[in-house]
């Protein structure tokens, strides 16, 4: 799968917003770095995570990539062709094969349409369907694949559960028949139970259409259960990226440590110690020289105040932008 060109490409991404002074100022006085030289690929039929904590940049390369806000710097190809560039009318006729589950299931559909239209609005939008017979019949296959029964198609959005309202959201996306999928936190607002019925749907999908899926999370143990690779973001930059079994199996970078041992063990006779993150988060308005990471980690030394750690290989098959090449943290747990 990693052989072959990547369907999506990003690189060298950087996306600032800038942030006025004084109320009447014209001028920004400074700018937030957001995301700050993202290399990332996604290949077909894999599913990529971004994770990390808030503001750490994973909405917004997510809206890059759906062409909702544009770059400050560096490019994003699809398919061998770059996106970044290309004007809305010429975007919106790739939009069909590059769809999107947003978060909130509750406020992401129109409550005045009926789930017909809601699914099949891409239908009609892409010229795939016209209203009748056919689009009654289209509407009804997309919804046999999220599992909702036929007669969902003439009802209204408040009449569903969260779990079903998204399952209506991944219908609507699937509708076109995309490539890829965009998942931005797309199961954080539903109950465990309902996660764990909506992140199987997933990869039931995945398997049976092959499609490429960029999934925004923060959580972590549905990251390890759905994803193949996974990327750490840490203020706007990529600290850490590998296959899953690398990542949650022997992590390379201090700050994906802290994260993976905040992650809850089933196990009760399991007990894992947290990685207590010390000192103050750095600002993404003026990041400080060297290692970004460098306040909270507890094995910063000297080059880490001036140097800035790029990604390197490791033993574990993961890159990790650190000095240390090995950092000496266990994240698996300790049975007592």
């Amino acid at each position: 799968m990693t052989e072959s060109a990547p369907l999506l490409e990003i690189k060298g991404l950087k996306k600032h917003f800038p942030v006025s002074g004084r109320l009447f100022d014209r001028e920004p006085a400074q700018v937030v770095h957001a995301v700050d030289g993202v290399n990332l690929a996604v290949h077909r039929g894999q599913t990529v995570a971004l994770v990390g904590e808030s503001g750490c940049g994973k909405s917004t390369l997510g809206r890059a990539v759906l062409g909702l806000v544009p770059l400050t710097r560096g490019e994003i190809w699809f398919d061998g062709r770059r996106i970044d560039t290309l004007s809305r009318s010429k975007f919106r006729n790739l939009r069909k094969r590059i769809q999107v589950v947003f978060q909130d299931p509750y406020s992401s559909l129109n409550p005045r349409m009926r789930v017909r239209d809601i699914v099949g609005e891409p239908l009609v939008n892409f010229g795939l369907a016209r209203r009748g017979p056919e689009f009654e019949k289209q509407v009804g296959g997309i919804l046999d694949q999220v599992h909702l029964p036929r007669e969902a198609a003439s009802r209204y959005p408040h009449e569903f559960s969260g779990g079903q309202r998204q399952r209506i959201g991944i219908a609507r996306a699937l509708a076109s028949g995309p490539d890829l999928i965009v998942l931005d936190e797309a199961v954080s607002a539903l109950d465990v139970s309902v996660k764990a019925q909506i992140i199987n749907l997933l990869v039931e999908l995945q398997q049976r259409l092959g499609l490429a899926m960029l999934f925004i999370s923060h959580d972590l143990a549905i990251v390890e259960h759905l994803c193949d690779t996974v990327a750490v973001m840490y203020l706007g930059k990529v600290v850490e990226i590998g296959p899953r079994a690398s990542i949650f199996g022997a992590s390379a970078h201090p700050y994906t440590q802290a994260l993976l041992s905040a992650v809850p063990v089933p196990d009760p006779t399991a007990r894992r110690d947290p990685i207590i993150l010390a000192g103050d988060i750095p600002s993404p308005i003026n990041p400080a020289p060297g290692c970004r990471f460098k306040s909270r980690c507890l094995h910063a030394f000297d080059r880490c105040q001036t140097a800035e750690p790029v990604l390197s290989m490791r033993k574990g098959g993961q890159a990790a932008a650190c000095h240390l090449e090995t950092v000496p943290v266990s994240t698996s747990p300790i049975r007592q």
